[in-house]
């Protein structure tokens, strides 16, 4: 038999040595597959860290463009927000507006409706003189309350405030009577000798002609009532000059 063939050994040899003088160098041996195994770690090693760093900065760079994504959509969320509120605010004016020229228009009506009512119980109350010229006038003591004016012919006997004719009927002193309801509790009556000139069941306003005075017919009698009540003329005739 032949001799037997030993496998060779190889090893390295790594020196370190020192800038210092008297530093001695050192040696160390190292089993190839040592070295092998050191240069592979390393390897792996400088893989992860670079692959770690790889994935942070991706991950960061994600992070980043989509945070910068959700900024735009606010930022646009934020122009049509405030595209809207300019829109809403334009609108809210013009809503105002027209709740001011409504409110404008309701108090116009309203004062028109009050000044209408106040006109209209103005024309109802019979506080007006119920001639058309001046007289003179004596209170009846006797009986119903009542005035007798005597007036100059030519003068006539008006309504004093506006209302219905309830009644025309013949009267034994003063040869004619005339009854006018105006609507809100008061009635008024005109005696006269004269032809009376309305008819029961017209509708009469203030200052129609009733009566007209005569040298032979040339007093008037006159009454009111209020809610079926005789009341004294005076309390309300207005009387100016």
């Amino acid at each position: 038999m032949g001799k037997k063939r030993h496998k060779r050994k190889n090893s390295h040899v790594v020196l370190v040595t020192s800038d210092a003088v008297d530093a001695k160098l050192k040696q160390f041996r190292i089993r190839p597959w040592i070295l092998q195994a050191i240069i592979v770690v390393f390897c792996v090693l400088c893989g992860a860290v670079i692959g770690y760093v790889y994935y942070e900065t991706d991950n960061k760079l994600q992070q980043t463009n989509k945070s910068a994504a959700e900024i735009q959509q606010l930022e646009n969320d934020n122009q049509e927000l405030a595209a809207r509120n300019a829109e809403l605010e334009i609108q809210l004016a013009a809503q105002e507006e027209k709740i001011r020229i409504l409110s404008d228009t309701v108090n116009q009506k309203v004062q028109s409706e009050t000044a209408l009512a106040e006109q209209l119980e103005r024309q109802t109350t019979p506080t007006e003189f119920p001639l058309t010229g001046s007289a003179t006038m004596e209170e009846v003591t006797e009986g119903d309350p009542m005035c007798v004016f005597t007036a100059a012919s030519g003068t006539m006997a008006i309504a004093t405030a506006n209302g219905t004719v309830i009644a025309v009927n013949d009267d034994t002193e003063y040869g004619h009577n005339i009854w006018v309801d105006h609507g809100n509790g008061y009635i008024t009556i005109y005696r006269n000798q004269g032809d009376a000139m309305v008819k029961q069941g017209e509708t009469v306003t203030q200052g129609a002609t009733l009566f007209l005075i005569s040298e032979e017919n040339n007093k008037l009698g006159y009454q009111m009532m209020r809610d079926n009540e005789y009341i004294d003329p005076m309390e309300m005739l207005t009387i100016s000059g």
